[in-house]
């Protein structure tokens, strides 16, 4: 599957006073990765949830830390669904930063998101027809 790729700055709230940024918004960045690769696929998260009564609330998250970010970095996030079933997706990103005098992008962090299909009252139910279609037609490109 092709990576969606999503560009961000690092900005000077994320960061401590040495300019480096705080580890949890790592998190917060796969998210943004994660909804733009729903938006590319045709479809947005509210209208998930709005339409089709479908919740996508994270059940597990791991990140990887190889380099620090920092204020004014701009960073490219690589988002991929690496699993699917039929109530549970797997995302899995990249985090890259291209800085002055390196050749190639530094790796910032790989991280992972698992996540189950519910709806408003919590209970595990399919992911609706149309998006699973979308990602496992990306899955197979």
């Amino acid at each position: 599957m092709p990576p969606s790729t999503t560009t961000i700055r690092v900005r000077y709230a994320e960061t401590d006073q040495m300019g480096v940024a705080y580890y949890a918004n790592y998190f917060i960045w796969c998210e943004i990765g994660r909804v733009e690769l729903l938006r590319q696929l045709g479809f947005e998260y509210k209208q998930m949830e709005l339409e089709h009564n479908c919740h996508l609330p994270v059940v597990e998250a791991s990140c990887r830390y190889k380099s620090p970010a920092r204020y004014d970095d701009l960073i490219t996030i690589e988002t991929r669904v690496s699993g699917l079933r039929t109530s549970v997706i797997k995302f899995s990103y990249r985090l890259l930063c291209s800085r002055d005098g390196e050749p190639e992008p530094v790796l910032l962090a790989d991280a992972e998101t698992v996540h189950v299909s519910v709806d408003r009252n919590m209970q595990k139910c399919p992911l609706p027809e149309p998006y699973l279609s979308a990602i496992r037609g990306r899955l197979e490109e």
